[in-house]
């Protein structure tokens, strides 16, 4: 594995955790404006898991195992003709 291919990895792993954070922290925020904050258990829950999810990931990439991706140099790229629209000459007229 290359230099670039492990702070790629790394910084997947990073983005990921932080849109998981946000999103319980946006969760949270929901349920507390509603007065049904959830109790402090079910949030180090949460973050217990996100932590799973973290280490998971870590392990995959150093012994290179697929893992989810956020970003990646592999772009697959579609054949032009199946997304471009087609154009009729006499509607143009």
């Amino acid at each position: 594995m290359s230099l670039s291919g492990l702070l790629l990895g790394l910084i997947n792993i990073a983005i990921v955790i932080v849109i998981l954070l946000l999103v319980g922290a946006i969760i949270l925020w929901i349920l507390s404006m509603l007065g049904w904050g959830p109790p402090m258990q079910v949030q180090k829950l949460y973050i217990a898991v996100v932590a799973l999810i973290a280490l998971y990931m870590l392990v995959a990439l150093l012994l290179g195992l697929p893992s989810w991706r956020v970003i990646s140099t592999n772009i697959p790229v579609a054949p032009i003709d199946h997304w471009q629209p087609k154009i009729i000459a006499e509607e143009t007229r």
